[in-house]
């Protein structure tokens, strides 16, 4: 069972995706908190697996409350869904801890399935909050042409489906290989990328590699 609290100060928003998790066999809404200083008081009591964050928030907003969980409660990874997709916003979020990034006008499937991939070790971006990422920082690591011809064919088969959001676990039964050998082709390509986690891997995918 994932174990997900959310975080928003509107209260149609926490009731919407109370209804939405409460349809999941395998998702479990054990707390809501209307700001981040709540979400951090609720989280001193209550185990949680993924939280599902927004960013404006009176009190204590989304980034700094992320970067305070991040510290606190490590093994709750928190989810940014936020209707602002501005790229500080989006950056601030990323380095405060973050490990997903939607935005709000995600459809409901899109949300659910996020939360699972977080679960399971994923990073899931929205398209849009990607794009903002690599405009600003023009993409991490080495440039695509040249890196992008260092990678086999394995790794680049590995690499879009880090794009996709895909965690190890998923990535492996999709390709028929074990978890162990998909971290490492992920060892390797971090290294051809000169990037230091699948969050950057993921926008340098984003920005170099062909749609499919």
């Amino acid at each position: 069972m994932i174990r997900v609290v959310v975080v928003d100060d509107h209260v149609i928003v926490r009731a919407g995706l109370e209804q939405l998790l409460g349809t999941e066999g395998d998702v479990c809404l054990v707390g809501a908190a209307a700001n981040g200083q709540d979400a951090l008081d609720l989280l001193d009591h209550t185990a949680a697996d993924v939280v599902l964050m927004d960013l404006s928030m009176p009190v204590m907003d989304g980034v700094t409350a992320t970067r305070a969980i991040a510290e606190r409660h490590p093994d709750a990874r928190v989810l940014v869904l936020t209707s602002h997709g501005d790229h500080q916003r989006i950056l601030d979020a990323i380095d405060a801890g973050a490990v997903g990034y939607l935005l709000k006008h995600a459809d409901p499937d899109q949300i659910v399935a996020a939360i699972r991939t977080v679960h399971a070790g994923g990073s899931p971006l929205d398209p849009q909050a990607a794009r903002v990422v690599l405009e600003q920082r023009r993409g991490p690591g080495r440039g695509g042409a040249a890196a992008a011809a260092d990678l086999t064919d394995r790794e680049t088969e590995v690499l879009h489906l880090v794009r996709d959001g895909l965690a190890n676990k998923q990535i492996g039964r999709r390709l028929g290989i074990t978890e162990r050998t998909v971290k490492a082709h992920l060892t390797n390509i971090f290294q051809r990328l000169a990037v230091t986690d699948r969050t950057q891997a993921a926008l340098w995918a984003e920005r170099h590699l062909p749609a499919r």
